[in-house]
């Protein structure tokens, strides 16, 4: 299992919300992603509105805090070579513990259950 790096992003007017899931060894790019998702400017969300969104704190992001984001505010982004990987890790909410779960659930039931979808985007990292 690779180790993931998740980051909660927004836009410059702090309108679109997102959760990034990317490999933990891929240097992060805003320029590489703005261009993906046509925004102008991405930058990290203040950790007010990660508590507001998702109800967790500062350093503990993880796709299971979509669960608590009833109004679909954030949406998630997965890169590509995250879904090549058989298991995905994640905190339950809290950075205190980590989970290992197969791609296949959190990519299907998990994610449906949650009432969200997710957008697929291609970081070179480079």
């Amino acid at each position: 299992m690779a180790i993931l790096k998740y980051l909660f992003l927004c836009n410059r007017n702090h309108t679109q919300f997102y959760m990034l899931m990317m490999p933990g060894d891929k240097v992060f790019k805003t320029k590489e992603l703005s261009g993906q998702l046509g925004c102008s400017r991405l930058s990290f969300a203040e950790p007010e509105y990660m508590e507001k969104y998702l109800d967790i704190k500062l350093g503990s992001v993880s796709i299971l805090g979509l669960m608590n984001d009833k109004d679909n505010m954030v949406q998630l982004l997965v890169d590509k070579d995250v879904l090549e990987g058989e298991f995905v890790g994640c905190h339950p909410c809290v950075n205190t513990s980590s989970l290992k779960l197969k791609a296949a659930d959190m990519f299907g039931p998990l994610l449906e259950a949650m009432h969200h979808d997710m957008v697929i985007v291609e970081l070179k990292g480079e």
